[in-house]
């Protein structure tokens, strides 16, 4: 089980930017499919996030937590603030479709949902979802 206790000990080696501690949460290969980025190989994990943190400090805090055997979920808040202009044509040259464009210096602080397949106790696949904006 992938519990509170461990999940914050995994968004640690994340918000430290410890790639190689981050993917040692996962099995091998990973499954990770989030916003248009699809990642099968722990090779892939630690490039898609050296390139996006070269981008973007980003952080993740936990809302609500839930756990079960096979299944972490999280409502977090995930905080990215842009250290240069991350470009539509730039994100989709990546495939990140589904990310929104930054200009340098501007912060986005957005509620994402973080659905965590897991087997015993690693990280097998990633979903991620956004609510729905609120009506004004």
């Amino acid at each position: 089980m992938l519990d509170r206790a461990g999940y914050e000990r995994y968004l640690a080696a994340f918000n430290a930017r410890d790639y190689d501690g981050v993917a040692d949460f996962y099995v091998d290969p990973p499954r990770m499919e989030f916003f248009g980025i699809v990642i099968t190989t722990r090779e892939e994990l630690k490039a898609f996030y050296a390139w996006l943190h070269s981008c973007v400090k980003e952080t993740v805090s936990i809302h609500n937590f839930a756990a079960s055997e096979t299944a972490t979920a999280v409502d977090a808040i995930v905080r990215i603030e842009a250290l240069r202009d991350l470009t539509r044509d730039e994100l989709d040259a990546k495939g990140a479709t589904g990310f929104f464009p930054i200009r340098a210096g501007e912060v986005q602080e957005i509620r994402q949902f973080i659905f965590y397949t897991t087997r015993a106790g690693r990280i097998e696949k990633v979903e991620c979802a956004l609510p729905p904006p609120l009506a004004a």
